[in-house]
């Protein structure tokens, strides 16, 4: 083996052996149980981020444990194309050239979309690859490719055919930057420091006027009514009024409903039913008319008068300027207030009426509630339950349709003249390819409609839509078996932020189209941050980027590292340096691994289990396969709650603490007999297997150079073996580690060269630690340069001795003739002196009152720390000090 671990040299080589033997392929096999994940399709336009580290990194895990357990794991991979990102890309790229999308027109921007897709679509896959994921890439689809866009058709199709899909004039989302209808979950509200603006707007025929509140003077100019709550008793000789709306000049009527909150402003709101939801909704109850103001640019119309072109926020400040110099202005409060932004470019998003197409989500809910009540579907962490069923009780109707050229173009024909009489549904046809001719009039003359479907609107059909549903035609039999075989899926790994957006839906579409769940576990993992807990963004510049981390520390150094800091749904506070412990773990294995391989004298072949019921075995070797034994069942029992932080920790501290720094270290005055080569060999291999999901490069290289005849990752999860775990072994060996561990730190504290045998005394009221003397003796003269060894039952305690108290015993090492007890002294005595200077120096600065309120927490704890742990090596020297006396 390689003096030192190179991961560079190794990881693509490895990626490629398992590529080429097939080893990450899948099909579906009557004697092994299945277990799949399809995963979470990266936009085209991603490239690897931490977050997708995260949570490709606990997929693969999971698919890598579940294969070497037996099933048949497959690991779908895919991408999103992505709609409005993708699109707003493909506009700057032309933009850079001095082009809009109108130059090339729809059909030659999107071959323009499909050019950058082929060239850069494909960059997260091989990003994915380097970071060790195992999924079946002959699989791999794509939400634009002919199979899923044959479902999304299928699917519109079937749901209108059910009423479940409607076109009409609502209150939609709308993004003036990306000029396209938004969801609900696409308009991510945001808290916004506003101000509330107090309007005097006059009783019609009256020297009177009232006040109205709002945060958007700007949509007065769209206003039809002004409203009241009917049990306000206030404004009771105000209804049946007529009020006039300022600058406009339109009549207003006075209009009563339980939606007005009485304490909100003066308890007298405008209605305005084109530009905001709940007015919209009164607006319908009463019948009034809706007067939209705003272009698609949200630049004002002619609608808004004087206005006419100006941007929304520039005619709010001229109007605001207008209503002062006429004197109804009243006065400006501050106002916190939510305001929806638009997912992809944050721009303000508008509430705006516009015709649109929408699912009716409430037929559709109604059995994915009832799956997770009954537990087919389980979330970890269980707390997300809570939080889907109260969106699920709660949901609203699905705008689907987008007003962009990127995506699914929407399944509808229009008759032209039909419409222009109608306006309704006679002249529409929703088909899967353009008819002939109208249905209705027999014109040949139809157009398709304008606007694409919600790139969610493919993605909810994922679980299913990859596998070839709905089967139109016989050549789809193996997809169809396929289909049957690992549907419903095993486990969705995903996000906290798109559980709305695709979990909840997918659920949704999986029972409607296939009469199932998708998936019977969901896995929701935290968020990725940096080091202080602020969320990851390139405009912060606190970004990791997880490519230089696999070039720097290697893919296995990031895996192992992020995973074992990330408990169960909790977000994750990552700095460079924390990769440092996934490397240095990585190079401890590399090592043991390199010195048990130089020291073996033959191929060890023999079954553990036949070896274990023959063989004499000391206190160490029982310790070391009961530790084992006892750390594979707690490593499988958490991988299989998904507590993999847990399972990563067990992981560490059995390979690097109990069986590199004591077994081996135990195993090398007697690393020449077959015997301890078979014991270091076999738990080596083992826990190999174990750590494989997690460091799987690494692992993969150190089984080829053990000349295994499969690789690893095809190679069976260890099998449990209750007979070898031994706890009352365990719990001696830990005594004595203790023990060893007491004596190198006196040993350390008193200045004891190391070559410089010392005895020991140990004190006990416990016969069992009496009763280790043989064993302990062996061990401490090994491992801490013990020369006697005394054990009794409340011993006298010599001397000018030095001395440890553990909760079973204490220790007591004689210092005389073992080192000079003056010049010792002298020496703690003068190091007790810069301690108490330091100490001093920073209880002053901790007392500073300027220091305290100043400097930033985070430095005053450090400070606090810092005192801290001065106070204890003060107190230990001291120790010292009174032992020397």
């Amino acid at each position: 083996m390689e003096k030192a671990y190179n991961s560079k040299e190794v990881e693509g080589r490895i990626y490629e052996l398992w590529e080429g033997k097939g080893l990450l392929n899948a099909e579906p096999d009557a004697k092994k149980k299945p277990y799949c994940i399809v995963i979470p399709p990266p936009n085209i336009t991603g490239i690897l981020h931490m977050g997708h580290a995260l949570n490709n990194a606990i997929q693969d895990i999971l698919i890598r444990f579940k294969r070497m357990q037996g099933d048949e794991a497959l690991w779908l991979p895919g991408t999103d194309h992505a709609g409005i990102a993708t699109q707003n890309v493909v506009e700057r790229k032309l933009a850079k050239d001095g082009k809009k999308r109108h130059d090339l027109g729809r059909e030659k921007f999107v071959d323009e979309v499909w050019r950058w897709q082929k060239e850069y679509g494909g960059t997260i896959i091989k990003q994915l690859r380097r970071l060790g994921s195992s999924c079946d890439w002959r699989r791999e689809r794509f939400t634009m490719d002919e199979g899923l866009s044959n479902a999304v058709v299928e699917v519109f199709i079937r749901l209108h055919k059910k009423g479940l899909i409607y076109r009409g004039n609502y209150i939609i989302n709308w993004c003036p930057r990306c000029q396209t209808a938004l969801s609900d979950e696409e308009a991510q509200h945001k808290e916004l420091n506003g101000h509330l603006y107090y309007i005097k707007y006059p009783i019609k025929d009256s020297k009177e006027y009232i006040t109205v509140a709002t945060t958007r003077p700007e949509t007065m100019l769209g206003d039809t009514a002004v409203a009241v709550n009917p049990k306000d008793k206030r404004f009771k000789e105000l209804i049946g009024k007529t009020i006039i709306l300022p600058v406009v000049n339109r009549e207003l009527k006075v209009i009563t409903d339980d939606l007005i909150d009485p304490k909100f402003g003066t308890g007298i709101v405008k209605v305005t039913p084109a530009h905001d939801p709940n007015d919209f909704q009164m607006g319908q109850r009463h019948g009034l008319e809706s007067v939209n103001i705003m272009n698609p640019d949200a630049t004002l119309n002619s609608n808004a008068g004087n206005y006419d072109g100006m941007d929304r926020f520039e005619a709010r400040e001229a109007l605001l300027e207008e209503l002062k110099e006429r004197g109804l202005l009243l006065k400006v409060t501050p106002h916190d207030y939510s305001v929806g932004h638009c997912y992809r470019c944050h721009t303000i998003v508008e509430p705006y009426l516009s015709k649109q197409w929408f699912v009716k989500m409430k037929p559709l809910a109604e059995p994915a509630i009832a799956a997770v009540k009954k537990g087919k579907i389980k979330f970890y962490p269980e707390r997300w339950t809570k939080v889907y069923l109260e969106w699920m009780n709660n949901i609203r109707d699905w705008c689907i349709s987008r007003q962009i050229w990127w995506g699914h173009r929407i399944p509808v024909y229009y008759c032209p003249k039909c419409q222009e009489a109608s306006d309704g549904e006679k002249g529409l046809v929703v088909a899967r390819a353009k008819p002939d001719k109208c249905p209705d009039c027999g014109s040949g003359t139809l157009v398709q409609d304008e606007d694409v479907l919600d790139t969610w609107f493919s993605s909810w059909l994922w679980p299913f839509s990859t596998f070839g549903w709905p089967f139109e035609s016989g050549s789809q039999d193996k997809q169809k078996k396929d289909l049957e075989y690992f549907y419903p899926t095993s486990c969705l790994v995903t996000a906290q932020e798109i559980i709305f957006f695709w979990v909840a839906r997918m659920i949704m579409a999986g029972l409607e189209f296939c009469g199932d769940i998708p998936f019977k576990d969901v896995y929701i993992h935290g968020t990725v941050r940096d080091d202080t807990g602020t969320k990851m963004s390139k405009s912060l510049g606190n970004i990791i980027d997880p490519l230089e981390i696999i070039d720097e520390f290697g893919a296995d150094a990031l895996r192992f590292s992020i995973i074992s800091i990330t408990a169960v749904g909790q977000d994750v506070y990552l700095s460079k340096q924390k990769f440092e412990m996934g490397r240095n773990f990585a190079n401890k294995i590399w090592n043991v691994s390199r010195f048990l391989i130089m020291n073996m004298k033959e191929e060890i072949s023999a079954d553990l289990c036949a070896f274990y019921a023959k063989e004499k075995l000391t206190l160490a070797d029982r310790w070391i396969l009961s530790s084992f034994y006892r750390t594979l069942d707690a490593v499988t029992k958490s991988l299989e709650s998904y507590r993999l932080n847990e399972a990563a920790n067990l992981l560490y501290e059995f390979i690097w603490h109990k069986y590199c720094d004591w077994y081996v270290e135990i195993a090398k005055s007697s690393i020449g007999e077959y015997k301890t080569q078979f014991i270091l060999f076999k738990v080596l291999e083992k826990s190999l297997r174990m750590l494989h999901p997690f460091m799987p490069f690494v692992t993969e290289e150190i089984w080829q150079k053990l000349k295994a005849k499969e690789p690893i990752m095809v190679s069976p999860w260890p099998h449990l073996q209750d007979q070898m775990i031994d706890q009352a072994s365990e719990e001696a060996m830990e005594r004595i580690i203790e023990i060893v561990v007491a004596i190198r730190n006196i040993r350390a504290e008193m200045n004891i060269e190391k070559k410089q045998q010392v005895d020991v005394v140990i004190s006990t009221s416990r016969a069992d630690v009496v009763k280790l003397k043989d064993e302990l003796s062996i061990y401490s003269t090994r491992l801490a340069d013990v020369k006697s060894l005394t054990i009794e039952k409340k011993a006298k305690r010599p001397e000018m001795s030095a001395s440890a108290i553990l909760d079973f015993c204490e220790i007591f090492i004689p210092l005389e003739g073992v080192i000079d007890i003056k010049q010792e002294k002298q020496r703690v005595e003068k190091k007790a002196k810069e301690f108490e200077g330091l100490l001093m120096a920073l209880s002053k600065k901790l007392k500073n009152k300027d220091f305290l309120n100043k400097a930033p927490k985070d430095i005053v704890d450090q400070e606090k720390a810092k005192e801290k742990v001065l106070r204890e090596k003060l107190k230990k020297i001291q120790e010292n000090i009174k032992n020397l006396s």
